[in-house]
């Protein structure tokens, strides 16, 4: 899937030009609405888990984790910003991701699911997420909506500059199919002073609240409730981004 395997150069500078994610804000409600289901300690997994971040916000918070990337290059960086909480890091597809076992709960951030280009996958993904989870155990996931693809990153360009890396990010938006393909354009410095250039193909797909929830139940999932990622309130048709929270209902 394109996409799902994209980020490789953009592995080693991803953290620079992720400062404004509130990880911190994302952890606090995670480990609010976990502990809201009991799910106070034990086993979780990070799925999409990039270079780590929140994997080990939820470490320091107690959880024991597993992370599972589609990138070996971001796993590469998790792995070196290892703080001693001795997080399992896994590279697979999350669409055929596989556990030793049962986790009491799953969590995917930074749209993640939103690589997902299909209902086929989507829904693939959330049976296998049902099948990895304990009995009740939860299921919380972030996804950007359709309307911040349409009104704020679609047919928009967006650079940043740095001393040691800069890229030129080109977003194309397909009203029609829901699509939106990132075209990046990374220039990272070089141990010799100069900069070299990388391009990457990035494509997510956009989907309408309920399509999310028969996705939800077509995977085996029951869901819980969704809401608006910055106010923590029923989403609204300028809602940017939106998390879902749904739970495991047997196999």
């Amino acid at each position: 899937m394109e996409g799902m395997d994209a980020y490789t150069g953009f592995a080693e500078v991803y953290d620079r030009f992720m400062m404004d994610v509130p990880y911190e804000q994302w952890r606090d409600m995670i480990v609010n609405e976990l502990k809201k289901a009991s799910i106070e300690d034990g086993l979780l997994l990070d799925l999409g888990c990039g270079t780590g971040t929140l994997t080990r916000m939820l470490a320091n918070a107690g959880y024991d984790m597993i992370g599972v990337d589609g990138s070996e290059e971001m796993l590469m960086e998790a792995r070196e910003k290892e703080d001693g909480t001795d997080i399992l890091y896994l590279c697979q597809d999350m669409r055929q991701f596989e556990l030793y076992g049962t986790v009491r709960a799953v969590i995917s951030t930074c749209d993640t699911m939103n690589y997902l280009l299909t209902p086929e996958d989507f829904i693939q993904t959330v049976r296998l997420v049902n099948n990895y989870l304990d009995p009740g155990g939860l299921f919380i996931f972030d996804l950007n909506t359709l309307y911040k693809f349409r009104e704020l990153m679609g047919n928009t360009t967006i650079a940043e500059s740095g001393e040691d890396a800069s890229f030129i990010w080109d977003n194309f938006f397909d009203g029609e199919t829901g699509r939106n393909e990132y075209d990046l354009t990374l220039f990272i410095k070089r141990e010799d002073g100069l900069f070299e250039r990388q391009i990457e193909v990035h494509e997510e797909q956009g989907y309408s609240l309920e399509e999310v929830k028969g996705f939800l139940e077509a995977g085996g999932m029951q869901f819980v409730r969704v809401f608006d990622a910055d106010t923590g309130d029923e989403p609204t048709d300028t809602s940017e981004k939106v998390f879902f929270i749904a739970r495991e209902k047997g196999k």
